[in-house]
């Protein structure tokens, strides 16, 4: 809180608004309410179908029969638990990543909340500062704004008293105060603020092809569900409990009832696990997106360095004089109403001046002319910018010398042009050069090193001095080349494009080419991942398939990006890239699950059907099935490391081993079902004994299944396959537990036909698994080629 000489509104008017409901609301940050995620996991279209057949199955008075119906209270106590979870870490996040604008009121500044500004409010805006509600310009100091985000056109429009000014547009250069005239929803761009931390499962490639996927599967399910339900209500000498059992036996595990709580519980997780490390996640699909970088273009300040920099050294140029220089640096320290990192360098060392020179003209600093400057009356014209931009000859050289060692150059010269003019700064005079040091961020090199251990390229893409850059990544061991001065850059798109893809490190870098950078890195086939913290990077973070803002950042930085990583350490970014990968690789292995048991269940619930034969199995036989071939370990699977880099291409591989491999465990199952039971009416003893080695046929090749789409193989994995086994055995050997579950394997004739099946299933299943993958190109692992590191 600080005076300004601005009223704007009092106390008073503020209240009366407030009362009146003038303030800026926005949609709540997270999305749905409590009670609304509650109704959305209860009831859901897989809850109602088993809650239907389990009042079916209740009806027969066969309670544990209905064991699957505890299927509908765990869907939606995990899925309401997770995402409210989810909830509770984005609100307490975006509190901290959101926009705090500064308002006028008493005649002080007050820095807030975005949802507490109120109709007619005098907003102070500076460079990076975004606008945050509709209003219109009271005054402006060479202010500029960019409105790509709402005009989509990048050029900096300047404004002036009574120009209009939209919410979500932000500052470049300049300084300027405007009144709130539209608020909340009334605002042209409302929806983009309300919609920065808002917990949706929006559309994205895996969500499509999750949706892809059960779109196949409902396309089976009503034919064969109708089909069913016709054979089990048409068999002679059954009663109707029997029948209902047999039918629901036949329908539960059609129902893909884990596919979609998994895919939204392991999202929910990530946000979670992300947001424990001040990691905010902005649009869910980013977490999609982690997994599928290939590129981390960094910038350097900032982010490689810290923001910190202090004046190290000021290098007098041809004689010039100390004092008159210090002199000259305290004057424009005082007339920037808003320094930059490197002014407040300066500032540190140098203090603002008591007498102040009247200005007659300033130039803001912009990264695309690299320089700022100010012009006093009776003591010349002042600029303050990049060595190699403003000069050259010898003392370009003396700054590109200092600038190899990693150090920042600004070199301070006097203009024969007012720095305000069309044809400024004109021609200069040098007077020194001002040596500012940056500290490298400790955790940089161990990241770097981490993405290149993940096969992920780094490019450090800076609007600094190339040789500066140059030294800096070499220190990290980025690139032993020197960096590539990107005012070099061939304007040819092919051939720009070539040297962006060829080269690691650029510098002097403009906005508009950091964007072209992320455009040509994409016509690759690369997956982008673009971090910044200043308005230079707002474009390419827009246009990058991941971008990544600092904390500390402006905050138009932080309203484009998908993560914001809230503490400002570059060392998060391997985590975040982990935790994506994590998501979308075990949402695959799960998807191939499911897919793989309505596949099975659908195809013999079919040729049953057409045979004309009564189900083999009861409901609670298929509760023991998915209990250890897929319910356990797809949860299991979903919360698992998975540090292999998501590819595109993700239904064509879940159908590739879904299909096949359903098929296999229904042609096995239904072979040994015929086998051991024959055509015809039978004895209820030899249907128990047939159901009997049939479930042994399907649990044996379902068991390999999980086994194959769960390699590479860690020690737990195995151990997870291993006890499903022994889980199943114990239950067909130990007689309890064979009497609860009806089975019968008395009959050693049609165990043994069930055992040799099941056999030849997981026979099928591995071969199958080879050949898709020979199919394909992939080259399967069954062990992991780091098991030590990978495992953790």
């Amino acid at each position: 809180m600080t005076d300004d000489p601005h009223g704007g509104l009092t106390s008073d008017e503020v209240a009366q608004r407030v009362s009146e409901g003038k303030v800026n609301i926005l949609p709540a940050r997270s999305g749905r309410s409590t009670g609304q995620i509650v109704r959305a996991n209860v009831f859901t279209r897989v809850n109602v179908m088993l809650f239907i057949l389990f009042v079916l199955v209740m009806a027969t008075g066969q309670v544990t029969q209905g064991l699957f119906g505890t299927l509908i209270i765990a869907n939606s106590i995990i899925g309401i638990i997770q995402e409210l979870r989810a909830k509770r870490t984005l609100d307490r996040l975006a509190v901290v990543g959101e926009a705090h604008p500064t308002v006028i009121r008493d005649g002080l500044r007050h820095t807030i909340s975005r949802d507490e500004v109120v109709l007619d409010d005098l907003i102070v805006v500076g460079p990076g500062d975004q606008v945050v509600v509709d209003g219109e310009v009271v005054w402006a100091d060479y202010l500029e704004l960019d409105e790509s985000m709402l005009t989509g056109e990048a050029d900096p429009e300047p404004k002036v008293m009574g120009d209009e000014v939209l919410s979500g547009a932000f500052v470049v250069s300049g300084t300027g105060y405007y009144r709130a005239r539209k608020v909340g929803a009334d605002a042209y761009a409302a929806q983009i603020t309300a919609q920065a931390a808002r917990f949706t499962l929006v559309r994205s490639e895996l969500r499509q092809g999750i949706d892809a996927i059960l779109k196949f599967i409902s396309f089976i399910l009503v034919p064969v569900g109708l089909l069913t339900i016709w054979v089990q209500f048409n068999q002679d000498d059954t009663t109707w409990r029997e029948m209902v059992l047999r039918m629901t036996g036949a329908l539960v595990p059609m129902v893909p009832e884990g596919l979609v709580l998994l895919t939204s519980m392991a999202f929910a997780l990530g946000v979670i696990r992300l947001g424990r490390r001040n990691a905010l996640v902005q649009e869910l699909p980013a977490i999609e997106g982690l997994a599928r970088v290939s590129v981390v273009c960094a910038d350097k300040t900032g982010t490689l360095t810290q923001n910190a920099m202090t004046l190290g050294e000021i290098v007098q140029v041809d004689g010039a004089d100390q004092e008159q220089i210090r002199e000259v640096l305290s004057q424009l320290v005082a007339a920037d109403p808003t320094p930059n990192a490197s002014m407040q360098a300066i500032a540190g060392d140098v203090a603002p001046a008591r007498d102040r020179w009247q200005v007659i003209g300033r130039a803001p600093f912009t990264s695309a002319k690299k320089w700022s400057g100010a012009s006093f009356a009776g003591h010349g014209n002042w600029v303050l910018g990049a060595p190699d931009v403003l000069a050259g000859g010898a003392v370009a050289r003396r700054a590109e010398e200092i600038g190899a060692t990693g150090r920042r150059v600004l070199l301070l010269a006097e203009a024969s042009a007012v720095v305000d003019a069309p044809d400024s700064p004109g021609d200069l005079s040098p007077m020194a050069l001002l040596v500012l040091e940056q500290l490298l961020r400790p955790d940089a090199g161990e990241t770097l090193e981490y993405f290149r251990g993940q096969d992920v390229a780094v490019k450090v893409i800076s609007g600094d001095n190339a040789a500066s850059v140059g030294a800096v990544t070499r220190q990290l061991g980025v690139s032993t080349e020197d960096a590539v001065d990107a005012r070099g850059l061939p304007d040819d798109d092919t051939a720009f494009r070539a040297a962006v893809n060829g080269g690691s490190v650029f510098g002097r870098v403009t906005p508009q080419q950091k964007r072209r950078m992320v455009d040509a890195l994409q016509s690759e086939g690369h997956a982008v991942a673009m971090t910044g913290d200043g308005v230079n990077d707002v474009l390419a973070l827009k246009d990058a398939d991941l971008g990544v803002a600092m904390g500390s950042g402006s905050p138009a930085t932080r309203s484009v990006a998908q993560i914001v990583l809230l503490d400002d350490r570059f060392a998060t970014l391997p985590h975040v890239v982990a935790e994506g990968r994590r998501v979308i690789g075990n949402i695959e292995r799960v998807a191939k699950l499911f897919l793989t048991k309505t596949v099975y269940a659908a195809t013999l619930a079919l040729l049953v059907g057409v045979m004309g034969l009564p189900s083999p199995f009861l409901p609670l036989h298929m509760t023991i099935v998915g209990w250890f071939t897929i319910g356990i370990p797809a949860f299991l699977l979903s919360l698992a490391p998975n540090r292999e880099r998501a590819r595109p291409g993700f239904v064509r591989r879940t159908l590739a081993a879904g299909i096949p491999f359903g098929l296999i465990i229904a042609t096995v199952s239904f072979v040994t079902y015929l086998v051991t039971r024959g055509l015809g009416d039978v004895s209820d003893a030899l249907q128990v004994q047939a159901s009997t080695a049939t479930l042994a046929a399907l649990i044996m090749t379902a068991s390999w299944v999980l086994a194959v789409v769960s390699r590479p193989w860690f020690v737990w994995r195995l151990a997870l396959v291993g006890f499903g086994y022994a889980f199943y055995a114990a239950i067909f050997l130990w007689e309890p537990a064979a009497t609860f579950f009806h089975l019968d394997i008395s009959n050693t004739a049609a165990m043994g036909a069930g055992l040799v099946a099941g056999l030849a299933g997981m026979g099928a299943v591995e071969l199958t698994w080879w050949v898709t993958a020979m199919i394909r190109g992939d080259r399967p692992r069954v062990l992991p080629q780091r098991p030590a590191a990978a495992n953790r």
